[in-house]
């Protein structure tokens, strides 16, 4: 672990919680209101708070661990979105999809938080991507 690994780490994190709130806690809150059966009681949430920052932290390191390990010599903005693209196909889309499968969550419901966070993972790998630019992951 190294100063630019943390400061990646750091800035993912804050993307990603600040990006989770803006799409789970304003955009779709009223889809969620409106399945509130299928989810946590709004008085219960605020014990799991730390569970959610503990993910997003390990989510954070994990996400900036495996960037520096592919790192290439090409444009760090190019390679962040493609990293993003396939950390999308490998999170939101099939987690989505299997809560969709086991759970009676609305389709369009499923549609905008898969769109939703595959944008957000776009964004967090042009993060990396920038604090990891001059292409060396030390």
């Amino acid at each position: 672990m190294n100063k630019k690994f943390i400061i990646a780490t750091l800035a993912a994190f804050v993307v990603w919680m600040g990006g989770s709130y803006l799409i789970h806690g304003m955009l779709l809150m009223a889809e969620y209101t409106a399945n509130a059966a299928l989810y946590r009681a709004v008085e219960d949430q605020g014990r799991f708070m730390p569970y959610l920052i503990g993910a997003h932290v390990v989510m954070s390191a994990a996400f900036v661990a495996i960037y520096r390990r592919g790192i290439e010599p090409r444009p760090w903005l190019g390679q962040g979105i493609r990293y993003g693209a396939l950390v999308a196909l490998f999170m939101p889309i099939p987690w989505y999809t299997i809560y969709y499968a086991i759970m009676p969550l609305p389709g369009m419901m499923v549609v905008k938080q898969i769109a939703f966070d595959s944008i957000l993972c776009l964004i967090l790998g042009a993060t990396v991507a920038a604090v990891y630019k001059n292409g060396q992951n030390a």
